[in-house]
């Protein structure tokens, strides 16, 4: 068990990486809105126009890049949306069972689905070089290219979880790490 724990603990390590590099877009994103919104009124004061639709999509781009790297490490760190209300009455056990089953029945398959699923959109994408319908747009290609890699590594993530949840129910000491830095020594 404790080769499958260091398993995990590196799908958690490049996972988190992954997620603090992608954050700092954050800081990225709000520079350009806010360069887009200065342009804007300053566009309005001159009477040209300053701002772009290329930067309207670089925010949302910078956005997508954000959530769509940073779901993996949320679902680490216990942030994606739950039933906390029911689960707090739950026993420590019972939630490990729920865990563990929700990994395998939904989050597991879901991930699957998604991975096949956009096979063909991103493929589609690539192959005519998609690019915004809206005018000074961006490329869409290069963004697509990124859901599957998103959901490979939600995928990794699941079956991390999912061998924690294993392992803690065998009662397994370190199985579930306090500590995101426990986490990272397991």
């Amino acid at each position: 068990m404790n080769r499958t724990l260091a398993f995990c603990a590196a799908i958690d390590r490049f996972n988190r990486r992954v997620a603090r590099s992608a954050a700092w877009l954050t800081v990225l994103m709000v520079l350009i809105a806010s360069g887009n919104a200065i342009a804007r009124y300053m566009g309005k004061a001159t009477g040209t126009s300053l701002s772009s639709n290329a930067w309207l999509e670089a925010q949302w781009y910078l956005f997508s890049l954000v959530f769509l790297l940073g779901a993996p490490h949320a679902l680490r760190r216990g942030g994606h949306v739950r039933v906390d209300v029911l689960l707090e009455r739950c026993s420590e056990r019972t939630r490990l069972w729920i865990d563990l089953i929700g990994g395998l029945v939904l989050l597991i398959p879901f991930c699957l689905f998604a991975l096949v699923t956009s096979y063909e959109f991103v493929v589609d994408s690539v192959r005519t070089l998609e690019v915004s319908p809206d005018p000074g747009g961006l490329s869409r290609w290069p963004l697509k290219l990124i859901v599957p890699l998103a959901f490979a590594l939600l995928l990794l993530q699941a079956v991390s979880e999912v061998l924690r949840r294993v392992a803690a129910l065998r009662n397994t000491p370190g199985a579930l790490p306090e500590t995101e830095e426990d986490a990272t020594d397991a």
